[in-house]
């Protein structure tokens, strides 16, 4: 097992095996034929593909952005190369069903196989990362000639997938979309309207490009409840599957952002009239499932792709603190503060890591990369007892949790994963925010993540607003319920005064939580959500540090003792944070509601 500035494949080891034990899986039809060499083999390969074909370039990616020449996207090669050394090795299909041309592999193993790539190379991961969410959309809602249509040259790589939310006026508002799918004789129909933030939009990487388009039906209700979703090919298949005439899907430009630079992320016109497709303007589109349910279809891929930035924040910031400690490890500045030699010039320097805050930051560093990878790979896990535990309780109850968890696991590690990549530029002192190490490129990376699928703001809404008070708050009991398990466990153990501190907080959160919703005032209960979705996520993530503790409970390696370290770190300096934001909640502050914009 190879160590890795990238990912540290011990850790991914222990969360997948001792922990979450995913052999037990290969005992469900569905993964029988894999088993743990099957899993570790494809980690193995992941770690490889990410060492060798995805971090070289990942330099010279953000140096070199997508340029738009004569109407096409050109990227360095080395985005291409990459790509194709991926999809060769089966990697894009490999969570697909083997009758799809997938290896069937359980999801908690394929996002950990997919977070190597992220940690390496977050900009040339995105258009796969995208390509296996389109295609497992349609996998869940499309119709059968859809999926044989579309989804094999996804899953083989010649073909990326898209999804096309967003315009110009309307951001996050999906409601206000206006994108327009007018209804053809022939049962297809044309679509026409502007798409802004379209990241993998457009490029040549590959032969044909999948957009699933938001889009509404003229004589439809009102708002969300009028959208629906098609599927807009950058071109036509024809029956036999070969490509067909260019649909009529314009490149209207680029975007630049502070990270991310090697995806491209572009602003599409639909309909312009470029192109003519059967002989008049408009992009064909194809309805997928019923009309004017799109929403609901499309949230099958955006909470795929929320727990995915999620992970990808977590990446960041974890190949962000394995750079800090390397480079703590390594450097030498300063005597320590021991018997006189901090004043005694004579005395040689010490590695700075000898200077407890330094360890400090790397222990908070530690805490919040690998407490945002349990959150990942344990949000992965739910998604396998979704679709494959043996009773319909079971299944139902992993729906509910994940759906409950899916918020917390977008926006957690989006903030803290950045707060990583920060105090790995602290570590590195002055040469941190210069470009002659990484880490400053991995916070600019970084940076974007509280803003894709939904900002922080929109999770935390999501988060008070709909999960914990859905089906009359059985998602939030559950939720309670399940770390209550865990606080049970610990009852008698080394853990007893961490799990006394979770309990408090678990029942602190269920009183507020009704303080809040007891006002009869929504918009009283939701001005402070973002503290809410703080204090949840804060502990969340201290239940699964719990968990990581009791797992090292009979080993003694120095691996397991980093893990106890960090444990007692999150439970002394950072679960007590849930209780300031408790406090300002259970006060029902009234301080953001009303500042006046005149104010400001």
């Amino acid at each position: 097992m190879r160590s890795s500035s990238i990912l540290s494949p011990r850790d991914l080891d222990f969360l997948l095996h001792e922990w979450l034990q995913v052999e037990t899986l290969t005992k469900r039809q569905r993964y029988a034929e894999h088993s743990r060499e099957t899993f570790d083999a494809v980690l193995e390969l992941a770690q490889r593909i990410a060492t060798e074909h995805f971090a070289p370039h990942n330099r010279t990616a953000d140096e070199n952005e997508p340029r738009m020449v004569d109407g096409k996207v050109v990227l360095i090669p080395e985005v291409a190369e990459a790509l194709k050394v991926f999809a060769e090795a089966g990697m894009t299909a490999a969570a697909l069903p083997v009758e799809l041309g997938g290896m069937q592999l359980p999801a908690v193993v394929n996002q950990a196989a997919h977070a190597w790539l992220q940690a390496a190379n977050i900009a040339t991961s995105a258009y796969p990362f995208l390509t296996m969410a389109n295609a497992n959309l349609l996998v869940a809602h499309g119709s059968p000639e859809q999926v044989a249509t579309y989804v094999p040259p996804m899953a083989e790589g010649r073909w990326f997938g898209t999804m096309a939310l967003s315009e110009p006026q309307a951001g996050s508002s999906l409601a206000d979309i206006t994108t327009r799918a007018v209804p053809q004789d022939d049962g297809t129909y044309r679509l026409t309207g502007n798409k802004m933030w379209i990241s993998g939009g457009d490029h040549e990487l590959t032969e044909n490009i999948v957009h699933l388009v938001l889009a509404k039906i003229p004589g439809g209700p009102p708002g969300v409840k009028g959208i629906s979703l098609f599927v807009v090919p950058k071109f036509l298949v024809d029956d036999d599957g070969t490509l067909g005439e260019r649909n009529d899907v314009v490149l209207a430009g680029l975007n630049h952002k502070m990270g991310y630079r090697g995806t491209t992320n572009t602003l599409l016109n639909f309909g312009e009239g470029v192109y003519t497709p059967g002989g008049r303007p408009g992009a064909v589109g194809f309805l997928v499932g019923q009309p004017h349910r799109g929403l609901s279809y499309m949230f099958h891929m955006m909470n795929e792709a929320r727990i995915g930035v999620g992970m990808g924040a977590t990446a960041l910031g974890y190949t962000g603190y394995l750079h800090a400690l390397e480079y703590a490890r390594t450097r030498t500045q300063g005597r320590p503060a021991t018997a006189g030699t901090m004043k005694d010039a004579a005395a040689p320097p010490v590695r700075i890591i000898e200077h407890p805050d330094v360890r400090r930051m790397l222990l908070a560093a530690k805490s919040y990369a690998e407490g945002g990878l349990a959150l990942g790979l344990y949000c992965a896990r739910l998604v396998d007892e979704e679709e494959t535990a043996e009773t319909e309780a079971e299944r139902a109850r992993a729906h509910l949790l994940l759906d409950t968890l899916t918020p917390i696991a977008k926006a957690w590690p989006s903030q803290w994963g950045p707060v990583a990549d920060d105090l790995a530029i602290q570590v590195h002192g002055g040469y941190g925010y210069t470009r002659d190490y990484p880490v400053e490129q991995f916070y600019r990376d970084n940076r974007l993540n509280p803003i894709h699928e939904g900002t922080n703001g929109i999770q935390a809404l999501d988060l008070l607003g709909r999960k914990v008070v859905a089906q009359g708050g059985a998602g939030l009991a559950l939720l309670t319920e399940t770390i209550g398990a865990t606080t049970a466990r610990a009852a008698g153990t080394g853990w007893a005064a961490f799990a006394a501190d979770l309990d408090r907080a678990v029942v602190r959160l269920t009183a507020v939580t009704a303080t809040l919703w007891g006002t009869g005032d929504p918009e009283l209960a939701l001005a402070n959500a973002t503290p809410y979705l703080e204090a949840t996520g804060h502990l969340v993530v201290a239940w699964l540090w719990l968990e990581q503790a009791l797992a090292t409970c009979t080993a003694s390696s120095d691996f397991h003792e980093g893990k106890r370290a960090a444990a007692r770190y999150f439970h002394r300096w950072e679960l007590p944070k849930v209780h300031t934001h408790l406090d300002l909640l259970e006060s029902l502050d009234r301080t953001v509601l009303d500042t006046r914009e005149e104010w400001l």
